[in-house]
């Protein structure tokens, strides 16, 4: 290889989400050093079962080499391996060190206004002395790219924990509670299906500095107390299904949050808690919905 051919080369391929896993494996085999995952599409992911892991239906792959590849040779072999030819390709060389500037360039600092920010790790927060919640975005569900952790965000910086209890349920990266505790929640129990995320919980609080009022369980491990703030960022039918499970989480009078729900579910949900909450409110954001209501007192 000449000097011509030293450097950072990026390779882009567009494909079907179903052909990523063994796209990825043809590609680290061929030398690649990195892969991402982009979406080709603005299609939102919904929040996937345990052990799934959530993919768009078309796909930007972008692999990283340390050299330029063998590129008209390797789409060949992509393409007799998935039976059609690949749907676009670029190759391109990258300055020293631009392939990092390129990765990062996907993703900034999102601001969910009162002064509440989640900036990734290797950007400098825009506002020095706001609530800094630090998270590098990916494909885990809830890293506030999405609309339903958005207005989840949203909602915890309009009406800050200060002092209450929280329960985050389905926690997933954990950002809702690391904002809570950085908001001035006293404790937050957060909890998931899937024990990797419980794990990613705890590594993002870590980095963040307030794990120390952190719980994390699976949901058959729930403590014995109700919260003042419960937050549910799941999907429609889960919510529908475990409505006296998150309302008994809660105190009478404390605030039920849900989120995860598309405009035309928010009706059905809306009537499904009306029997246990007061003042229900539905906010919109693109085709999505939080509801927010009180726990109406118990008998």
């Amino acid at each position: 290889m000449g000097d011509e051919d030293a450097g950072w080369w990026q390779y882009r391929l567009v494909v079907a989400g179903s052909d990523v896993g063994d796209l990825e494996d043809r590609l680290f085999a061929s030398g690649a050093l990195s892969i991402t995952l982009l979406d080709a599409e603005d299609q939102p992911i919904l929040e996937p079962a345990p052990g799934e892991t959530p993919l768009w239906d078309r796909v930007v792959l972008v692999a990283l080499y340390p050299g330029e590849p063998t590129a008209q040779a390797l789409a060949r072999e992509i393409s007799t391996s998935l039976g059609h030819a690949v749907e676009a390709t670029q190759l391109e060389r990258l300055a020293d060190e631009a392939w990092e500037r390129s990765w990062m360039a996907h993703f900034e600092p999102m601001d969910f206004g009162n002064g509440l920010w989640i900036v990734p790790s290797f950007a400098e927060p825009p506002e020095p002395e706001a609530v800094n919640v630090r998270l590098d975005p990916g494909l885990a569900f809830g890293t506030g790219t999405h609309p339903t952790t958005s207005l989840c965000l949203r909602h915890l910086a309009q009406h800050p924990p200060v002092g209450q209890s929280v329960v985050d349920y389905g926690c997933g990266s954990g950002v809702l509670a690391i904002a809570a505790l950085m908001l001035g929640a006293s404790t937050v129990w957060a909890t998931d299906l899937d024990e990797q995320a419980l794990v990613a919980s705890r590594d993002n609080a870590v980095a963040n500095r307030v794990d120390t009022n952190l719980l994390l369980s699976l949901p058959d491990a729930v403590p014995d107390w109700r919260a003042d703030l419960l937050v549910a960022n799941i999907l429609h039918g889960p919510l529908l299904a475990l409505r006296d499970t998150l309302v008994d989480r809660v105190r009478d009078g404390g605030t039920v949050v849900l989120s995860g729900v598309l405009q035309e579910q928010a009706r059905e949900l809306e009537a499904h808690y009306a029997a246990m909450l007061d003042g229900i409110e539905v906010t919109v954001e693109e085709d999505w919905c939080r509801l927010c209501g009180t726990v109406r007192p118990r008998a």
